[in-house]
């Protein structure tokens, strides 16, 4: 009976941290959405979320000394999100962003990608209080943001793997290799920030095009419903024309047409 009750509130504990990382990584995919929408560009990558198992708090607590009844105060990170960026400006812009949010309150910061850990670890980090409201009460949590690039993210995975393998006594070779290795990081992101612009708007054309595309064969799908099918076949050898050029101004102009070409058989029809 013992061990049912004491799984029965490690469930009652970490319900809430559940609901706070579901409803942050949420928030950060619609703003991601938002920016997709508007077709620019978006300082998050990606993002995920996690609550620590119950074995990794308690292997936490006991090293760090906390006592059972203090878990929930004094381990800020049971709820995890990370951010992923491309560049490392944009760690800074997704930094601004949270604290100019009203839903949470930022607890404490350590920018270690500005002061990377001896190890050569960098990591932009958060901790937020958030509240969240289960079917019996309210609760405020605390959740750790961790903003990084692609790179960094790359590195510290390894390295955390690398930590739990040794017990966290890495060799003296391979914590030097790591460190080398995280030299080698800062140099990529340093090549990627210089050609940022570059980069972005090979992104944003590619995002675009891959916007109009889909649009003008949504459109051309509605039409086989409505409209002669000689008329849908012409259109579409016209898409495929216009597509292998390559042109994208043309495929602009043709995405237009088109809308133009459903608005009149919607109203005809009356449909889609």
């Amino acid at each position: 009976m013992r061990g049912i009750m004491e799984i029965q509130n490690w469930k009652e504990i970490l319900n809430p941290y559940e609901l706070a990382v579901d409803e942050i990584v949420l928030k950060v995919q619609h703003i991601m959405k938002e920016y997709s929408d508007q077709g620019v560009y978006c300082p998050v990558e990606n993002v995920i979320g996690r609550v620590k198992s119950i074995s990794s708090i308690l292997a936490k607590a006991k090293k760090k000394n906390v006592p059972m009844e203090m878990i929930t105060e004094r381990i800020e990170d049971i709820a995890g999100i990370r951010i992923i960026c491309q560049f490392v400006d944009d760690i800074y812009k997704v930094v601004e962003m949270i604290k100019n949010r009203s839903d949470m309150e930022v607890k404490g910061e350590i920018d270690y990608v500005a002061h990377p850990k001896d190890s050569g670890y960098r990591s932009y980090h958060m901790v937020v209080m958030y509240p969240v409201q289960t079917a019996f009460q309210t609760h405020t949590i605390p959740v750790e943001i961790q903003i990084r690039t692609l790179a960094m993210n790359f590195w510290a995975v390894i390295e955390h793997s690398m930590k739990y393998k040794y017990d966290y006594n890495l060799p003296t070779r391979l914590s030097k290799r790591l460190t080398a290795a995280s030299e080698a990081v800062l140099k990529l992101d340093n090549e990627m920030s210089s050609i940022r612009d570059e980069i972005v708007e090979a992104q944003t054309s590619f995002r675009e095009k891959a916007n109009i595309v889909h649009d003008i064969l949504n459109a051309l799908r509605n039409l086989h419903k409505v409209a002669p099918q000689e008329e849908v076949m012409e259109l579409q050898d016209q898409f495929f024309q216009i597509y292998n050029q390559g042109d994208m101004e043309q495929l602009r102009r043709f995405s237009f047409h088109l809308e133009h070409v459903a608005q009149i058989y919607r109203m005809k029809n009356n449909t889609f």
